[in-house]
This record gives structure tokens, sequence and C-alpha cells, in this order.
């Protein structure tokens, strides 16, 4: 009898050749049918488009689990505990000296949504 974790990495590996392999001809595809034609770009093998999908993977969304990968989960938590440690009036003039200097301030999405906005 295999142990089960054989099975599971066999099945991770399979999906995951499977992504590549389909999302690689995506992409060669894509490119193939329109870089040449409206760029005179040069055309792609299925290795070619699988690299430049890696590369693009790299730059666009690094090596974390997305947006919200650790660090940006570690950062939102601590704002949000120093946030919640202010009193109304200290919340106040953040919002307003961040309003100053960048235009907008942290949240303010949230208070369009409830109405909250000052003009």
């Amino acid at each position: 009898m295999k142990p089960w974790w054989l099975y599971k990495a066999g099945k991770i590996l399979l999906i995951a050749a499977t992504a590549v392999f389909v999302l690689g001809f995506a992409v060669m595809y894509l490119w193939n049918a329109l870089i040449p034609e409206l760029f005179g770009g040069p055309v792609l093998t299925f290795w070619q488009a699988a690299g430049l999908l890696l590369l693009s993977h790299i730059l666009l969304r690094g090596w974390g689990r997305g947006y919200y990968s650790g660090r940006h989960s570690h950062w939102k938590r601590k704002f949000e505990e120093k946030l919640a440690a202010m009193t109304p009036e200290e919340r106040e003039k953040f919002k307003q000296e961040w309003k100053d200097r960048c235009g907008w301030y942290p949240g303010m999405e949230k208070d369009v949504q409830h109405g909250q906005t000052k003009a």
C-alpha cells in the first residue's frame, strides 16, 4: 500500500504540469496570433511562451501568494491595531494629515461607501 502523500504529490504534479502546458500554449497562441502581425515581433515556441509566462508571474506577482501575501497582511494588521488604539480625535487628525499630504487617507474607500466623506 502506497503512502497517501505520494498519491497527493503525484496529483499536484499532474495538475501543475497540465496548467503549465495549457497556459503555455495559450500564451504561445495569443502571442503568435497578435504580436507578429501587429508589431512585427518574433514568433514564439512553446518553451519561450512558458518562460514568458514564468517571467511575467515573477515580475507582476513576486514569489508570494498573491497581493495579500504575508508582508502585506502583517503591515495591514499592525496598521489596524495602531488605528484602533487611537482616540477619535487622534484618528481624525491622522486622517486629515494623510488627506493633506496625499489627497486620500487609509480607509477612505470604506467611508465613501458609508457616506461619511467630508468635502
